[in-house]
């Protein structure tokens, strides 16, 4: 059976990794291990605190150029699942109570607002190498991606994002011609949860702003992604 093209709002659309390094030294007496101890631990702290600064930094959009690296399909991989249906059935109600009592919208608001982001058909993505498959309800199309760079873009607020692109390079008819990921990140890390647009535009997939279907792995539960947003 030929898969069926999906529309491009079904197509228009994404866990920072901390590692601690100690050095370990023979002390000289107990007194010195204690301060070298003692020196480590303060020195590590500040290096987490640091690192999780920067983290801070570029989730919210302010990074350097430098900072940029290209990235892997690897930081995806995966079985991912759309939070859309989660807001549609009330289970995101307490993310969207949680940004009123922190926000300028009521809760409804904001719930109309993630409503247009988040809006897809495409309820499940599955990631292995270089191969997607898109579901839709029990329809998925397939296809073979390799990366076509990325692109930085300037938002009003004077805040940037990173697009990594994919290009398809055989697969279904109707599966994208472009993929484009955006999660926060300017460097290879395994994403925690994805923006993904997609479309046979490159360009236009770029200019899309205002939906952007977003994944969380498969296996976490509605109220672990819940609270997973909210500590966001």
């Amino acid at each position: 059976m030929v898969p069926q093209p999906l529309s491009r709002s079904t197509l228009a659309r994404s866990s920072l990794a901390l590692a601690a390094v100690m050095a370990l030294a023979l002390p000289v007496s107990a007194e010195s291990h204690d301060h070298d101890h003692d020196h480590d631990h303060d020195h590590a702290e500040a290096h987490s605190h640091d690192h999780d600064e920067d983290a801070q930094r570029i989730y919210k959009g302010l990074f350097t150029d430098e900072e940029i690296q290209p990235r892997t399909l690897a930081d995806w991989e995966g079985d991912w699942q759309s939070v859309y249906p989660l807001l549609q059935d009330g289970s995101l109600d307490e993310v969207m109570a949680h940004k009123a009592e922190h926000g300028d919208k009521s809760a409804q608001e904001y719930a109309d607002y993630y409503a247009i982001g988040y809006e897809t058909d495409v309820d499940r993505i599955v990631i292995d190498g270089s191969s997607f498959t898109f579901w839709s309800g029990e329809t998925s199309v397939e296809g073979t991606y390799e990366s076509d760079g990325y692109e930085v873009l300037t938002y009003a607020k004077g805040n940037r994002g990173v697009r990594y692109i994919f290009e398809k390079t055989e697969g279904d008819d109707a599966a994208p011609e472009f993929v484009q990921f955006s999660d926060h990140a300017v460097s290879p890390t395994d994403a925690g949860h994805y923006h993904l647009y997609w479309g046979d535009d490159r360009a236009a997939v770029l200019e899309e702003l205002t939906n952007w279907p977003t994944y969380y792995p498969s296996e976490m539960s509605a109220e672990e992604i819940a609270h997973e947003m909210i500590a966001h």
